[in-house]
């Protein structure tokens, strides 16, 4: 790769590989409430919400950071109350007691308004209306959990993206092959990307939070702690799955910690980066074999949601346990080859995994794909692969990439709409 081609990576990774507070879409939602907040330069006196049907089923169930409160309308209060819009996915990290308390009475004063927008064609579509008085203010994101695309107040339009369903940087992305992503994270000079062990950073502390704190299924706390012996032992697999689940727990729960995501989700973020790092710190790697394996696992996930889309009925961990298959089979000694093995042997094993919405169970399916990826490294490192006569594997790992992105985008578009049903009939 040229400097070209590597600095444009970089950028690439700069903008997907972000911090987060909370459950980003949510946090996405209370972004453009106070973006809209904002520009009608008051405290709201209504807020009407329209949301796309990905957008609810993943903002319904999960914890918002430090209200000890589930779900959209606390999230939508404290981007009006508190809300910077300045800090994009970390929003209403300001968030304080009395704003906890000033959304509490907005909520039950019945000012917000949230319903489903219909004929929606984008799956991460977000328009918030603030009006105070005679005044009004709209914010609209789509096509990213940070890309505002319409903004008005009053009778002036400031911002009208609405026929471009993405930002101008990702319309000049580069294009990416496995053999590409290896290449980069393999020979890019080390200064280059240390950058990237901000999320070993931030990950391992939302992963302690998770050990000591009592969030969601404390399903990491359980694998840590002594009953898990009988079953696992004290292992470097047992330990990669308690920490990863922890970072999760803590992240679903409420956790007012943050997380470094990936292409806009704090989970995908998670399972990219804690098998890597507990792996290499159990096994006594260096710190340019985790920066490597880091970056190979993160820029894996980026290039696999390129064509997948950044919403989907399969479920996240998928794609990002299959970045940390790579980054695990790279510190084990693998050469592309291997990795290659790993992406087909992840591929042909969890491929249909559904995503129901964002909550403190996606501890349990992130360790389900930890697991996996563990498995298909190893199985990869044994030069073992599953083949092109099984299945949706090719020959091809980069057409196997795309048979897994179709299906998720394509194939279980009506599995999207079933999960939806399910959940708001309940």
């Amino acid at each position: 790769m040229d400097n070209k081609e590597i600095q444009n990576v970089i950028s690439l990774i700069k903008r997907e590989v972000i911090p987060a507070m909370g459950c980003t879409e949510p946090i996405a939602v209370a972004l453009a409430t106070s973006k809209a907040s904002e520009l009608l330069g008051r405290c709201p006196e209504k807020i009407s919400v329209f949301l796309s049907a990905n957008i609810l089923k993943n903002a319904m169930g999960v914890g918002i950071p430090g209200t000890g409160m589930i779900g959209l309308p606390i999230a939508i209060a404290l981007g009006a109350v508190c809300g910077k819009s300045e800090y994009e996915l970390e929003v209403i990290k300001d968030a304080c007691g009395a704003d906890i308390d000033k959304g509490k009475k907005m909520i039950d004063e019945k000012r917000i308004e949230i319903k489903q927008k219909q004929a929606c064609c984008d799956k991460l579509y977000i328009e918030v209306t603030c009006t105070a008085g005679e005044d009004k203010a709209v914010a609209i994101i789509s096509g990213g959990h940070t890309h505002f695309v319409y903004l008005q107040k009053n009778d002036e339009v400031i911002l009208d993206l609405h026929q471009m369903n993405s930002s101008s940087d990702e319309n000049s992305d580069p294009v990416l092959t496995l053999s590409k992503v290896y290449e980069f994270a393999t020979t890019a000079p080390l200064e280059d990307i240390e950058f990237i062990m901000e999320s070993e950073k931030l990950n391992s502390a939302a992963a302690e939070e998770g050990l000591k704190g009592f969030y969601g299924h404390k399903f990491g706390r359980l694998l840590k702690s002594d009953r898990k012996n009988g079953l696992m032992g004290n292992s470097v697999y047992s330990n990669v799955l308690a920490y990863t689940s922890a970072a999760c727990d803590a992240r679903m729960g409420g956790a007012m910690v943050p997380v470094m995501s990936n292409s806009g989700s704090g989970n995908q973020g998670i399972a990219a980066t804690m098998p890597v790092v507990v792996y290499a710190r159990e096994t006594g790697k260096s710190h340019e074999q985790l920066v490597r394996a880091l970056t190979l696992s993160h820029l894996t996930v980026i290039y696999i949601k390129q064509s997948l889309g950044r919403l989907s009925a399969l479920c996240g961990c998928v794609v990002a346990a299959t970045g940390s298959s790579c980054g695990i089979t790279y510190l084990m000694g693998g050469t592309y080859e291997n990795v290659a093995y790993a992406v087909k042997n992840m591929i042909a094993n969890i491929t249909g995994m559904i995503c129901d919405g964002a909550k403190p169970s996606c501890s349990l399916k992130i360790s389900t794909g930890v697991s996996t990826a563990m498995l298909s490294a190893l199985l990869a490192m044994d030069d073992e692969s599953v083949s092109s006569i099984e299945g949706i594997i090719d020959d091809d790992v980069d057409k196997t990439i795309k048979n897994l992105t179709t299906i998720g985008a394509v194939g279980m578009s009506e599995t999207d709409k079933i999960v939806l049903d399910i959940m708001t009939e309940k």
